[in-house]
């Protein structure tokens, strides 16, 4: 007769004492220390945001008065009021979900279906084709940027996807690029997971008549929405704070995305810092929104294709 003792609270603690005591002074030690570093970094991530919002309450005419690091002699939200109108932000807002939305979808569509031929079918260039997909991350934009902006000049389009005629100063052109560059850590990250998910799921499914698309459709991604949940953030954020190919690849100011907003309030020979401030502030909301939404399945995705087994 096998007889199974509960642990009780008293045993419990005890117990956690003794691995306190086994612990030793040096890791506990470390272990405050370890607290006290991240500690530190938290408050020094935390300033240049404190500092940001504070600047934006602080009318202009006060901050050349008294200066920026003294105390402000009144607050107030009218450089938000005059961030949202003087910068366009409505349809500059708007220009951004025109970019970001179907770069986002469309990256993850191409990607998982690419990674999932890699994970799941066995040929002989599995891993070339894995590579090449990855090493299109390893090229800095700046080297690609002088043949790019040929090629955008020179391939001609439809007038109803570009006034201009070509793939440059287009909305199709920067959704492109956005796709070009995303796709192959789309593919890295997505197929590693997917290594992670027992092959008798699809086994089971091509015994019952499953088709190619079914296992991949039905099968997989559902398996893999919390991934897919972590990378439609971190896409969302790259390609919702991306500057260099909106102000690359387009030359009308009207079509280019919110984050040309901050170069819009910028004057020839001045400044106004507590507008700018403002509406770094009004363009970052949407972004945090994203992340707070899917948090969970963010941490999530992070987190279970790391392991396999």
């Amino acid at each position: 007769m096998t007889v199974i003792v509960q642990p009780t609270a008293d045993t419990a603690g005890a117990a956690r004492a003794d691995q306190s005591r086994l612990r030793g002074p040096g890791q506990h030690r470390a272990h405050v220390g370890a607290h006290v570093f991240v500690l530190v970094l938290a408050v020094l991530w935390l300033i240049p945001l404190v500092w940001t919002i504070y600047v934006s309450l602080r009318p202009q005419s006060d901050t050349i008065q008294r200066g920026y690091f003294s105390l402000a002699h009144s607050l107030t939200f009218s450089n938000y009021t005059d961030a949202w109108t003087q910068g366009q932000l409505p349809h500059l807002f708007w220009n951004t979900v025109k970019i970001t939305v179907p770069a986002v979808i469309v990256t993850l569509f191409l990607a998982s279906v690419v990674a999932f031929v890699v994970a799941r079918f066995s040929f002989r260039f599995n891993l070339i084709v894995l590579l090449l997909f990855t090493a299109g991350n390893l090229l800095p934009q700046q080297v690609l940027l002088a043949p790019l902006f040929k090629i955008y000049t020179n391939v001609d389009v439809p007038d109803w996807i570009s006034s201009s005629g070509t793939l440059f100063d287009s909305t199709i052109g920067v959704i492109a690029i956005n796709i070009a560059f995303q796709t192959g850590f789309c593919v890295f990250v997505l197929s590693n997971f997917m290594r992670t998910i027992p092959e008798e799921i699809t086994e089971s499914a091509l015994l019952d008549g499953a088709s190619v698309w079914t296992q991949y459709w039905k099968l997989t991604l559902p398996l893999c929405r919390p991934a897919l949940a972590a990378l439609a953030t971190l896409l969302t954020t790259w390609i919702y704070n991306d500057f260099f190919w909106a102000l690359s690849l387009m030359s009308t100011g009207t079509k280019r995305p919110i984050t040309s907003a901050l170069q819009n309030l910028q004057g020839q020979f001045s400044q106004n810092d507590n507008l700018l401030s403002a509406c770094a502030l009004i363009i970052a909301v949407p972004v945090l929104v994203v992340y707070f939404v899917l948090q969970r399945q963010f941490i999530a995705g992070l987190t279970l294709g790391s392991t396999k087994g």
